[in-house]
């Protein structure tokens, strides 16, 4: 065992930035980022009352006034969420939420970003005369042989 005396390295970026996560949540301007967090907590919270084919495409909106609003992505799945919405009002409750409505919206799927094109390979010399060979003979031409 070494003598050293040193933290380990995710200690000190740990330690690093919660004087920035303190700052970003210091006053009025971090209040929409502290409701998303709570928000995000709350959704963990009732994800377990839900059937878990249905928590994978559902996720709680928003927590307005008296209505808890849940975000499902197809159609389907809108009509299985109003079905579970008794008991995450119950479940809500539970945790001491004043809530009596249940509402759900249909939004968009969430678009995938553009995936990178495979790189493309270099032809083999064999390859690339099979390829001339053809495009010659598409074109009439019997050029690509090399044959005059």
């Amino acid at each position: 065992m070494s003598g050293s005396r040193s933290k380990p390295a995710g200690t000190a970026r740990a330690a690093s930035a919660q004087p920035a996560l303190d700052a970003l949540l210091g006053g009025a301007a971090g209040d929409p980022i502290r409701r998303a967090l709570w928000l995000d907590a709350l959704d963990q919270r009732l994800r377990s009352l839900l059937p878990s084919p249905l928590a994978a495409h559902a996720r709680l909106g928003n927590v307005d006034g008296r209505r808890l609003v849940y975000l499902v992505d197809a159609p389907v799945w809108h009509a299985r969420m109003r079905l579970a919405g008794p008991e995450l009002l119950d479940g809500a409750r539970s945790i001491g939420l004043d809530v009596t409505e249940f509402v759900v919206k249909t939004t968009r799927p969430m678009p995938q970003p553009p995936q990178p094109a495979p790189a493309a390979r270099p032809m083999s010399a064999r390859a690339d005369e099979a390829l001339r060979d053809a495009v010659a003979t598409l074109a009439g031409d019997d050029t690509g042989k090399g044959a005059s």
